[in-house]
């Protein structure tokens, strides 16, 4: 007995040994890179002589290096869970009735302080842990959009306004309710393929499924942001902007146009307010809207879903996330801008 808790402990010491020699050589890594991107990268512009290279290069390093800290956190998250908390805990957490533990589920986003690239792997995991999917997708939508950073930021963005923070704190929470709803009512089990991890991470958990888990998600998680990051860098660049400027003197134009740009520009959701309002030639409906949209649908988070739970979901789920947070940034404007 004695030997087998010594064995217990020494594992336990080396496990938490490699996941701090991971954490130091990772964050090494991530400085390493970004060092090297953003002082080659402009001398590779320069000596191509294409400013449009220099603008996609800088996009595209921006969304990456923004997302990349917030990705890491929602791994780190998602494999805690998987690790270290029982399925027990989420079944009395949550109402069993679907219906009730989707509002529960939105609510609960509240608590996450991170973007919408920490979402998807902490959703895959509550689902991997017996969390119903549409209570899970619910929480996938809320997390990013209404966390207590999100909402400093936006009143930062919109001093004096705080009719801006309200009407997106009551958008975004309708909007990861009623598709977790319809999630549960319309959702059909072939569309979602559950996340599910290699068999080298066996059953059971502690430090060693911590590791394994974050090293799984994180590098899988990774390249799906890449991707995404790399086709928003593309547009920014391809798309002129007075072709954008032709829409802002329609009001019903100009929301369809920034909840457009919304998914394509990829803006982080702690950053995305100080975007919109910078947009001031746009109603304030408008910008409510971008707000909305961005954490909930754009092209990175997408890439992600793709990766994480299937195209048939990613594409199905998207089309209709965009036209209920378009709906509910519509509705709230009316009711509060």
């Amino acid at each position: 007995m004695e030997n087998q808790r010594a064995a217990t402990v020494a594992d336990g010491l080396r496990a938490a040994l490699r996941i701090l020699v991971y954490t130091v050589l990772g964050g090494a890594a991530l400085l390493a890179i970004v060092t090297v991107v953003s002082v080659l990268g402009p001398m590779l512009a320069i000596d191509l002589y294409t400013p449009p290279v220099a603008a996609w290069w800088t996009v595209f390093t921006a969304i990456t290096v923004q997302g990349v800290p917030f990705l890491l956190l929602g791994t780190v998250v998602s494999a805690a869970i998987g690790a270290f908390v029982p399925q027990r805990v989420f079944q009395r957490l949550l109402p069993r009735r679907t219906a009730l533990a989707v509002p529960v589920a939105g609510a609960a986003g509240v608590v996450l302080p991170g973007c919408e690239c920490a979402s998807v792997p902490v959703a895959g995991s509550l689902m991997r842990r017996g969390v119903a999917p549409a209570a899970a997708l619910a929480f996938l939508l809320s997390a990013p959009a209404i966390n207590p950073v999100v909402l400093v930021a936006t009143s930062l963005a919109f001093p004096g306004q705080p009719e801006m923070v309200l009407g997106r704190l009551v958008a975004s929470l309708a909007t990861a309710v009623v598709m977790g709803w319809l999630w549960a009512r319309f959702g059909r089990q072939e569309w979602l393929r559950l996340p599910r991890r290699d068999t080298a991470h066996g059953p059971g958990g502690g430090p060693r499924a911590f590791v394994l888990g974050l090293q799984h998600d994180f590098l899988h998680a990774g390249g799906f942001l890449v991707l995404g990051a790399t086709a928003a860098a593309t547009f920014d660049i391809v798309v002129p902007r007075s072709l954008l400027e032709v829409f802002t003197g329609s009001a019903w134009l100009s929301v369809l146009l920034l909840a457009v740009l919304a998914v394509v520009l990829c803006v982080c959701s702690e950053a995305d307010a100080f975007v919109a309002a910078s947009l001031s030639g746009f109603s304030p409906t408008a910008r409510l809207a971008f707000m909305v949209v961005g954490p909930m649908v754009d092209l990175k988070l997408i890439a992600l879903q793709t990766g994480t739970f299937g195209r048939s979901f990613a594409v199905r789920f998207s089309s209709a996330t965009w036209l209920v947070a378009v709906a509910s940034s519509v509705l709230v404007g009316w009711w509060l801008l």
